[in-house]
């Protein structure tokens, strides 16, 4: 799991119960994996997607935590896991007519996002070869 990680070169940030769709973060989740902090946070911020804002933040908080915890230069951080799992569904009733009630129910999800500094995350590549 991913919240047991305690490797070196890698820092995650990890949203839970964000009240959106895991779809549609998804959505958006893929177009970033891979991609540098500062192209990433370009990127969220012309997307006019409403699960952008969550995930921007996350981000933001990721690269927060490794220039403080571990001292990574923010210029040098690449996405390299971003997970979406599905969180519990919350489920709230409305008013209909004639006495009755309609379920609604709110989806819920779990984003995890781990940044690697660069020269990390290229040094692993070569290293499998």
């Amino acid at each position: 799991m991913i919240k047991n990680r305690k490797k070196q070169d890698e820092v995650y940030a990890l949203g839970q119960y964000i009240s959106m769709s895991a779809d549609k973060a998804r959505r958006v989740i893929d177009l970033i994996r891979g991609r540098s902090y500062e192209e990433t946070l370009m990127i969220l911020e012309l997307m006019p997607y409403r699960t952008c804002y969550p995930i921007f933040k996350l981000i933001y908080s990721a690269a927060a935590n490794a220039s403080h915890n571990r001292g990574f230069n923010k210029t040098d951080l690449i996405i390299s896991t971003a997970e979406v799992n599905k969180g519990t569904t919350m489920k709230r009733l409305k008013t209909r007519a004639r006495g009755r009630s309609y379920l609604i129910k709110r989806p819920t999800c779990h984003i995890t996002i781990v940044l690697k500094d660069i020269y990390y995350y290229y040094y692993e590549e070569y290293e499998t070869y």
